[in-house]
């Protein structure tokens, strides 16, 4: 048998895939920074937002990225791929920038908010132009260079932003900005639409809404998942007490059931008559398993860093570059100068009973050193009585105690994807679908909770690495097989479109993901002193999500199965 022509990639292909490079590198420049940007103090150039204000961000934000290419991807086909390029780029370059220059709260969650609607209209687009520009032949080539694509760019942006770091916390935004900047150049002058002009319109706004009752659920289940969610959100943001968010939960609750006493099943009715109702119900419980798994993945991003800051020892990596002193000063940079202020500033703290100790090891290790509580303790009140010693002391702790940065760790993620996910994936591609993703959230639960060992340890870098590389194979292993999954049980005639909604459970794990990480961090981490504890609670969270995996594949998509089959009786007779 002769083997099919392989049809050769256009230019387009290759400018869609040079544009997501930098749209990467100025997300992931910036998210992987942001729980060390949101949590540093305002004198060191951070926000100094709380635990639980950092996860409500981290959480609703990016919910909303996941969650808008429904609608922008509708416009894209409707309107054209440029026009979308173009307005995400014209949204996410000042937004960017401004997320720099603002200091508050409300500030910062809207100019954040503008980065998710511009990268939502972006989303969509981008692979888009990839499914648009190949076919059955090279297709799966294609999307394995945009995967590299990604993560090239997330290997390289929180490397470029560390580095822009030492400098000022506004050149990260200034460069996530400057990234978003170079796209203009060839949206304008390179891309050229895959899409035929003369080709009917996508599908109108009527008609996405009317897909997503039939494949989610109707307004009024939307009602009651997002306000639950919300009702959730602002206790682990410790704006409502927990007696307060009981007593809410059941006025919510009992309020809906008496709405559904009165409503209709009807789905032509206005929504406000139609009783609560799912769309196709196993496709909904499989995204809401789902979430679980991308909740814990989302840790790597919003809490690794501030964990390894405030918890790891990386003194063991440290002294392995020790015969590197330019990629030392790289890896690890420490500004003296600013180190010496802070000593002098926090030993008068301590002295004046105005914080301990562990408040004050807490704040020092924003400037990069991790000095153990006995010798900080004997050291300030040096300090406290000759701030000249804070000289020699800076000097000192430089060298014994000064830590890498922490972006830099992360950095592992995106490089051992991009060296390892091909070799992976053919290794994997033998195997269904379910035992694979089950073994791969089983992975990164494993991964998670070595990083709770980490704490402590004498060799912490090299076991936070470790942590990283392990929690990296759970996700190579896991990510693809997710959505290979959904296609095993989906309706034959609506594949495409559960594999469109199917980034739903990145959204919802997005939005439980932040709130979690606040709450464990704060009471858990820091308020109970038991961060290897943290580890283990979201590492178990992976564990109850392999399990539910298990359960829904025995008893959810056999149903969902039945279902299909018996709508197929129904045709047929």
């Amino acid at each position: 048998m002769s083997q099919v022509k392989r049809t050769p990639l256009p230019k387009t292909f290759f400018v869609a895939n040079t544009m997501e490079i930098f749209e990467r590198l100025a997300w992931y420049g910036f998210f992987t920074l942001s729980s060390l940007y949101m949590t540093s103090p305002a004198r060191q150039g951070g926000l100094g937002f709380t635990e639980q204000e950092r996860g409500l961000l981290q959480g609703m934000i990016p919910f909303f990225l996941y969650l808008f290419p429904v609608l922008t991807g509708a416009l894209a086909d409707r309107y054209g791929y440029r026009k979308m390029f173009l307005t995400a780029y014209l949204i996410m370059c000042p937004s960017y920038f401004i997320l720099g220059q603002v200091d508050s709260f409300a500030g910062f969650f809207i100019a954040f908010m503008g980065v998710a609607l511009g990268a939502a209209c972006f989303k969509p687009v981008v692979t888009g132009t990839i499914a648009r520009t190949t076919d059955e032949t090279n297709r799966g080539l294609g999307f394995g260079i945009f995967y590299m694509m990604v993560n090239i760019g997330g290997f390289l942006g929180p490397f470029i932003a560390g580095y822009v770091r030492a400098i000022s916390w506004d050149w990260v935004f200034i460069m996530s900005s400057f990234w978003i900047a170079v796209n203009f150049i060839p949206a304008l002058l390179f891309y050229k639409e895959p899409t035929d002009p003369k080709a009917q319109k996508g599908k109108p706004l009527s008609a996405v809404f009317a897909d997503i009752q039939q494949v989610l659920g109707n307004v009024r289940f939307a009602m009651l998942f997002f306000g639950t969610l919300v009702i959730l959100m602002s206790y682990g943001a410790k704006w409502i007490t927990g007696e307060t968010t009981l007593i809410i939960y059941f006025v919510w609750f009992i309020g809906h059931f008496l709405w559904d006493l009165t409503a209709k099943t009807n789905l032509k009715s206005p929504w406000y008559r139609q009783k609560i109702s799912l769309g196709n119900k196993p496709f909904v419980i499989y995204l809401l398993i789902l979430s679980g798994f991308w909740m814990v993945y989302q840790q790597i991003f919003i809490t690794l860093p501030i964990f390894i800051r405030d918890f790891v020892d990386t003194s063991d990596l440290v002294m392995m570059l020790g015969q590197y002193p330019d990629l030392l000063s790289f890896l690890a940079p420490v500004d003296t100068h600013t180190l010496q202020t802070e000593l002098v500033r926090l030993s008068q703290a301590v002295a004046a009973n105005e914080v301990d100790i562990n408040q004050a090891y807490f704040e020092l290790v924003h400037s990069k050193v991790m000095v153990p509580l006995t010798e900080l303790n004997i050291g300030l009140a040096a300090i406290s009585q000759d701030p000249s010693t804070a000289v020699d002391y800076s000097q000192t702790w430089t060298a014994q105690h000064r830590q890498i940065n922490p972006e830099y760790l992360i950095g592992l993620n995106f490089l051992s994807i991009v060296l390892l996910q091909v070799m992976i994936s053919r290794f994997i591609e033998r195997f269904q679908a379910l035992p694979i993703l089950v073994a791969g959230t089983i992975i990164i639960s494993l991964g998670t909770a070595l990083g709770g060992v980490a704490h402590g340890m004498i060799m912490g870098g090299f076991m936070v690495l470790t942590s990283i590389l392990v929690f990296s194979v759970g996700e190579m292993v896991a990510s693809p097989k997710s959505q290979e999954y959904v296609a095993s049980f989906a309706p034959n005639d609506k594949k495409a479109m559960f594999m469109g909604y199917y980034f739903v459970s990145s959204a919802i794990g997005f939005l439980l993901a932040g709130p979690l990480s606040g709450y464990l961090y704060s009471e858990v981490a820091k308020n109970a002193h038991r961060p290897d504890l943290m580890w283990y609670i979201i590492g178990g969270f992976g564990l109850v999500t392999a399990l539910g995996l298990v359960l829904f594949h025995k008893f959810g998509a056999t149903q969902s199965q039945d279902i299909e089959l018996q709508q197929e009786t129904i045709e047929v007779t």
